[in-house]
Formats: C-alpha cells, sequence, structure tokens
C-alpha cells in the first residue's frame, strides 16, 4: 500500500526492516508487524514504559497496542520486572517442576470460573491446538467446529476457509495445510446460532468441540450477540460437545475472570496467554477436571513441552495475577471508566465531522470501524473503509498514538492510561481526523 512520507524521522527503523530482509521471512517474526494493512514503515522498538513507547529513532508514542495484550498494567511494571530479575538469578530454566508453577495455577483456578485444572504450555497456538486435540480425545469425535474471522493461532486444523456451501467442510487456508487435515473443520458464522445448530444436526454424533473467540478480537473487536453464547451452551450440551473459549486475549482483560465471568456463561475448556506471562512466552488451557484428567501422564491424550511452565514466565505471570486477585475491583472500574470516556469521546470526534463508524468496547479493549454497518461477524467488518483506516493510523502515528496496524486487529489499554492519557488521544484524534477527512 503507498502512503504519504512520514514526517517522523524513522531512518533507524527503516534501515533495520532493510536489514532484517535478508535474515528474516519478510523481515518480521510475525506477520501483523509488517504493516502490510496500511503501509509504510513497521516501527522498530527499542525500550517501553508505563503507556508509553520509544522507537529505534527515539520518537515516543502513547500505545494501544500493548504488545498484543499483554500489558494491562502497562510496560516495564515495577513488580514484573523485579520477579523476573530475582528469578534469572537464580536460572532462567529447569525442565523440572516449581512451586511458582502452583502458585500460577492455582491464582488462574480461583480467577476463572470454568477452570479446575490448568496446564501451562509456551503459547496460544499451543493452547488451542491442545485444547481441541482433548476435546477429541475425550469425545472420541473428529470434527470441530470454528468461526469465520476467528483466530486460534497457526494449527493446522485452525487454518482453514470456507467451503462451497453451508455445510461444506472445510478448505485449507494455507500452503502446507493437508486436505486431510482441512475435512475436520467446520467453518460456522459468528453470532449465527443457527448456522452453528444446522452445522451440528447435519454432523450428527460428530463433531468433537466447538471453540471461538466468545469476543473476537482477530476481525476487530466484535462482542457476542445477545443470546448468542448462551445459546452454543445449551447446543453443546444437548450434543455432548466440549465448547471452547479461546481467552488467550480477553483472559483478564474484560474482566478479572475474562468474558465467561462477563457473560455468565461457562465453558468446558478455557484456553488463556498473554497477560499470565506478564509479557514473555507463555500459555495455558484448562477446564473441568474429569476433562483435563484425560491430558498425559494421567490420561491418554499426549502433550509435553520442555519450556512448559517456564520460572521466568510463571514469575511474570504471577506478579500480575496476584495484583488482578488483591486489587480487581478498582482495576477493573478504572479500565471500563476508561473504555466508556474513550468510545465517547471518539464518538463525539467523529461524529463533528459527519463520518461513517462503527465503534465497540469491551473491558480493555476495542475497535473502531470505518463503516457504518452493524459490526457483527466477519462479513460486516469487511464492509469496513481500509484505505480510510490506513490514512487514520498514519495520521495519528506521526502525532505520537501507536494503534493497531490494521483495521482488522483490536486495541488495548491498561491502568498506565489515566486521565492525560485520554485527554492527549482524543486532542490529537480531532486532529488527525480532520487530516483524514480533508
Amino acid at each position: 500500500m503507498e502512503v504519504a512520507p512520514s514526517k517522523l524521522d524513522l531512518t533507524h527503523s527503516r534501515r533495520f526492516y532493510e536489514r532484517a530482509q535478508h535474515s528474516i521471512p519478510g523481515g518480521v517474526n510475525s506477520p501483523a508487524r509488517a504493516f502490510d494493512s496500511v503501509g509504510g514503515t513497521p516501527l522498530f522498538i527499542k525500550e517501553a514504559d508505563g503507556a508509553t513507547l520509544t522507537d529505534a529513532d527515539d520518537n515516543e508514542y502513547l500505545d494501544y497496542v500493548g504488545s498484543w495484550g499483554p500489558m494491562i498494567f502497562g510496560h516495564a511494571h515495577p513488580d514484573v520486572v523485579e520477579a523476573v530479575q530475582d528469578q534469572a538469578e537464580s536460572s532462567t530454566s529447569f525442565g523440572a517442576p516449581t512451586e511458582i508453577e502452583i502458585d500460577v495455577a492455582e491464582l488462574v483456578c480461583d480467577l476463572v470460573p470454568s477452570v479446575e485444572k490448568v496446564r501451562m504450555v509456551n503459547s496460544g497456538t499451543e493452547a488451542t491446538m491442545s485444547a481441541a486435540r482433548l476435546a477429541r480425545g475425550y469425545t472420541g469425535r473428529d470434527k470441530i467446529i470454528k468461526f469465520e474471522g476467528n483466530y486460534h493461532g497457526h494449527g493446522d486444523f485452525f487454518l482453514i476457509a470456507a467451503g462451497s456451501g453451508a455445510m461444506t467442510l472445510g478448505e485449507p487456508d494455507s500452503p502446507g495445510v493437508t486436505k486431510g487435515n482441512a475435512k475436520d473443520t467446520l467453518l460456522a458464522r459468528y453470532n449465527d446460532l443457527d448456522h452453528v445448530e444446522h452445522l451440528v444436526e447435519a454432523n450428527q454424533g460428530e463433531v468433537a468441540c466447538i471453540i471461538l473467540e466468545p469476543i473476537a478480537g482477530n476481525m476487530g473487536c466484535i462482542p457476542p450477540q445477545p443470546g448468542f453464547l448462551e445459546g452454543l451452551r445449551e447446543l453443546c450440551d444437548a450434543h455432548d460437545i466440549v465448547l471452547i473459549f479461546d481467552e488467550v486475549m480477553t483472559g483478564f482483560r474484560v474482566a478479572p475472570g475474562g468474558v465467561q465471568e462477563r457473560y455468565g456463561v461457562t465453558p468446558d475448556l478455557t484456553c488463556l496467554g498473554k497477560i499470565i506471562g506478564g509479557g514473555l512466552p507463555v500459555g495455558a488451557y484448562g477446564g473441568k477436571k474429569e476433562i483435563m484428567d484425560y491430558v498425559s501422564p494421567t490420561g491418554p491424550v499426549y502433550q509435553a513441552g520442555t519450556l512448559s511452565g517456564n520460572p521466568l514466565a510463571m514469575r511474570a505471570g504471577h506478579a500480575i495475577l496476584s495484583k488482578i486477585a488483591e486489587e480487581k475491583d478498582r482495576i477493573y472500574r478504572e479500565l471500563e471508566d476508561y473504555a466508556e470516556a474513550l468510545q465517547e469521546g471518539t464518538e463525539h470526534n467523529l461524529d463533528a465531522l459527519g463520518l461513517d463508524y462503527t465503534t465497540h468496547q469491551v473491558g480493555a479493549m476495542g475497535s473502531l470501524f470505518f463503516t457504518d454497518a452493524d459490526v457483527i461477524d466477519q462479513e460486516t467488518a469487511k464492509s469496513s473503509d481500509t484505505e480510510t483506516y490506513a490514512a487514520y493510523f498514519h495520521a495519528m502515528l506521526e502525532e505520537g498514538i501507536y494503534l493497531p496496524p490494521s483495521q482488522f486487529e483490536a486495541m488495548f489499554f491498561g491502568t498506565c492510561h489515566g486521565e492525560q492519557e485520554l485527554d492527549d488521544t482524543l486532542k490529537t484524534q480531532r486532529r488527525a481526523l480532520k487530516r483524514v477527512h480533508s
């Protein structure tokens, strides 16, 4: 995508990006960082503190990405820094059990309604892959149902596109994913309970699990429609299907116990990540004791990881989760207040210019869609004006606000965002939107 030359000095970021092309595919280690959706040069970051990022050229930004979710208390929180430093002095890994793993597991079980037992892994992808395999092993069935626009990592059976009709099986959505792998994945429309029911009825006795982001975050932030989660719970109960909530993104972000606490719908299994590692690589899956006891070494479903429960990640995660457990009433009240003020201010700025938009804000995450459609699924999200978003992104970036570099990614904030950050954001936004509108 062609973009106007930036007013920012990005000399070092451009140099690093060019250099990275020679040793890293596409110059980045995750596609979302490449700025392909908005054009321009991705920022190379050298440090961050609280709500502020500093790039390789010493440009400072107010951060609304938060490492894509983990930084609920901001970057370099003193409790996390101290915990990691203390642990590093005792070694970064043992390949053996540690007490801190138990401490974190107990916190997760206390905070998340569905989790009676939890297994630590190393990424969100690993968590969702393991949960789906566990559901298959527990039920003895092969097929899974996932939703268009929901992202569960890069496991083969999640990288699936729609088939040729509503009742068809999925098709591979990436080279390297085999048709054999894709044949057991059924694709449903998000927020469309009737469609899910039709899929279940057309595959009676074959569906092991339904997995979803209970609040979507990978086609922009899209909350569930009233009755959608409740309907999935009832459907799974009626057909002995395992219901899996992928709360890698939403866990501890929209409520202390995630979406399931916020909406009062309890899944059978929950996938977690991001916040539970305090910014270090981590993931987890947990749920009902009777299902989790099917995981090895207790049960027959094999799953292992050399660095699972890594003490650095566990110490960082414990610092975050213990703070949440101790101060959750204050923390989530403040986050809700910020979210409401940010949404109201954003809508006021957009209304003043007569721009088409839809905003969603749930807990400490949200999205601005440049469309007048009611955004409830992938199809309506795709009606957004992505060129306008790209122009808006760069206008905000040049004035020191770092937003997700894609219309279809959620933005995140934390307790480090206060009155000053809110005021700066809305004032900058007014100027940026005027530039976009002109």
